[in-house]
């Protein structure tokens, strides 16, 4: 099954992608502009340094390039959905400013755009810059653990390999997640729901991996908890959610995963129509459980 296939829902994505993506609310950005944590080397208010001199003042701030900063700022202003006007200024960026102060940014944006076109080869290697410019970049993290096993190819030499490296991100991007600081201009709820929509997104990524080395219980576990928060629903993971507990002859609860399913609008519905009945059956036909 590729991407194609069993693609889903993917709106968790997209409003996460809406926060992470702006620059005011970037997350690289924020951890830019946080003080360093028991650094030591700040003087407090009133403080004095050594011999009663009061602090140096700091260093000034390397001043802006006007024009770096108009060609990020065409960049960022430009629709999610304009894929093919963002890869271009992007590409722009990066070519005329290589060491440019967003980076991270440019090539997170170029990342998401790419996924969009689905033209993987570029995704991935945006995705290593974004991650070698911020090992954190949690859009990155959750996005690309979560394409590695939709568009799985078990012929692909490399494919246990990307499951290894979807696994590794998905991991980390819940690690990161669980810290994350919340901008000074998010509510609590929106805070809070787009945290809760990238969990589910890893959780899923998750799920797909396990299904894809055929480690059903841990599929399960995962795709439990990529749908347990009703705002967060996909068709791909209760279809997934469905095979993998036929593989372990639990055909009931096999049916009622086909049934959440079908229930959501999408191509899948036909199939997990099909397959709910089928598991249905195969349920009714199944010995009763010792009293």
């Amino acid at each position: 099954m590729t991407l194609p296939s069993i693609r889903g829902g993917i709106a968790a994505l997209v409003i996460l992608f809406a926060w992470f993506l702006s620059a005011p609310n970037s997350l690289a950005r924020y951890q830019q502009a946080a003080p360093p944590a028991n650094s030591g080397s700040q003087s407090q208010p009133g403080q004095q340094t050594q011999k009663g001199t009061q602090p140096a003042a700091s260093a000034a701030a390397p001043k802006a390039d006007p024009e770096e900063e108009a060609a990020y700022k065409a960049f960022n202003d430009t629709k999610p959905d304009d894929a093919d006007k963002r890869i271009q200024l992007g590409e722009q960026y990066v070519q005329k400013y290589p060491s440019g102060k967003y980076l991270e940014q440019v090539y997170q944006g170029l990342t998401t755009a790419e996924y969009s076109k689905q033209d993987f080869a570029k995704m991935y290697a945006d995705a290593d810059k974004t991650l070698a410019a911020n090992p954190d970049d949690v859009t990155v993290l959750v996005l690309v653990g979560w394409v590695i096993p939709h568009n799985y190819d078990p012929n692909d030499l490399a494919a246990d390999n990307l499951l290894a490296k979807g696994e590794k991100y998905e991991k980390h991007a819940l690690e990161v997640l669980a810290t994350l600081p919340k901008p000074a201009n998010m509510t609590d709820e929106q805070f809070a729901k787009v945290k809760a929509q990238g969990e589910a997104q890893a959780h899923s990524g998750l799920g797909l991996i396990y299904f894809r080395r055929q480690d059903y219980e841990q599929s399960i576990a995962e795709l439990k908890k990529s749908t347990a928060d009703p705002a967060n629903q996909d068709a791909t993971d209760y279809y997934v959610l469905g095979k993998d507990l036929s593989q372990l002859k639990r055909y009931s609860e096999s049916a009622d995963a086909y049934a959440k399913c079908a229930a959501i609008p999408g191509g899948l519905q036909d199939r997990c129509k099909q397959s709910g009945a089928e598991a249905k059956k195969q349920a009714a036909g199944q010995p009763a459980a010792p009293k």
